[in-house]
């Protein structure tokens, strides 16, 4: 036997009944050889962790555009604390947790810069919208294509939205993604001076927790404690609803409120640099001119361009295309 195939067996002896098994994936779409050490999912992992696109999460915005000070999550650390919570809650279930990081690592690759507001403003500008998780799954396939297992790119695409992920290690990712930021926003907007603690309202302290550990231990032992009663990924109801009303309370005082400014300048850089490319298609990089030879539209195009970019390289393209050369000196 190979290393893989010992691991693949070790799977079935020590993985609950409901797991997913890496010898039952479905596949990728490019068949290859199967490597003699690795499973499918951990080189998938591999795959992700030595991309292009993973390296670029480091300077994309989570929350806070250029905040002042080093310890705001950036999109990469955010991804990483996904990958942790989901990975705790994986080993607790006995799931697959080569799969589950494969998904974690993955799920945010097609963000766009500056955070929400780039996504919205592309998906206003672009004739056939623009929605993140689904483009990770494009960045994984066609811009950047790693040829991942069937199952990495479906938890991928529903991490968010309202499909459910066809294996339950796609379908935690769901839940660790919203434990993950709903704990670090708050953490960050307290660091900003937006919020403090005490602002975070009573019934959800008393359900969740007053501290960030708190909150994060609580919400990660009652979607183990829903799994193992269930054989399920879920939460109990009263969990479940104190989480939401903690992410409401963040939209109310923090996404769509303290940050608006900053998010409006955002939105106008991406759909300056939208009509700028839709105008200048052959001014883009050779291998995104190359995408239209299988049909795709050239507004998808300039789409993928636009969030495939760092916080850094949007604002150092808008600064060389719009600005006066002179003022780009200082």
């Amino acid at each position: 036997m190979t290393i893989r195939q010992q691991s693949e067996a070790l799977e079935h002896s020590l993985l609950c009944d409901w797991a997913t098994f890496s010898d039952r994936s479905l596949g990728r779409e490019q068949p290859i050889a199967p490597c003699p050490i690795r499973t499918c999912f951990a080189r998938d992992r591999d795959r992700i962790i030595h991309s292009k696109a993973f390296r670029r999460l480091s300077n994309k915005t989570q929350v806070f555009i250029s905040p002042e000070g080093d310890h705001y999550r950036t999109r990469l650390t955010h991804t990483l604390e996904v990958s942790q919570i989901a990975r705790t809650i994986a080993r607790a279930l006995r799931l697959n947790e080569d799969l589950v990081e494969a998904i974690a690592l993955g799920h945010d690759l097609g963000h766009t810069p500056l955070g929400h507001a780039g996504e919205r403003a592309l998906n206003a500008v672009c004739p056939e919208g623009f929605r993140h998780n689904e483009q990770s799954v494009r960045m994984v396939r066609r811009i950047e294509p790693l040829n991942l297992s069937h199952e990495v790119r479906d938890g991928i695409l529903c991490h968010t939205g309202g499909r459910h992920a066809q294996t339950p290690e796609g379908r935690l990712i769901h839940f660790a993604d919203r434990i993950a930021y709903v704990n670090h926003d708050i953490d960050d907007a307290i660091r900003a001076g937006i919020l403090a603690e005490r602002d975070i309202p009573q019934d959800i302290q008393n359900t969740l927790g007053a501290t960030h550990g708190q909150r994060i231990d609580t919400l990660v032992r009652a979607v183990i404690d829903y799994g193992v009663k269930n054989r399920e990924i879920g939460m109990d109801a009263e969990t479940e609803q104190a989480m939401l009303a903690l992410r409401r309370f963040l939209f109310e005082r923090v996404y769509d409120g303290q940050s608006a400014a900053q998010d409006a300048r955002a939105e106008w850089m991406l759909r300056t640099l939208y009509d700028h490319y839709i105008n200048h298609f052959d001014t883009l990089p050779a291998a995104y001119q190359r995408l239209t030879e299988d049909g795709d539209s050239r507004a998808r195009i300039v789409c993928d361009y636009l969030a495939s970019m760092t916080d850094r390289y949007a604002i150092a393209c808008c600064k060389d295309l719009f600005l006066p050369r002179s003022w780009n000196r200082t």
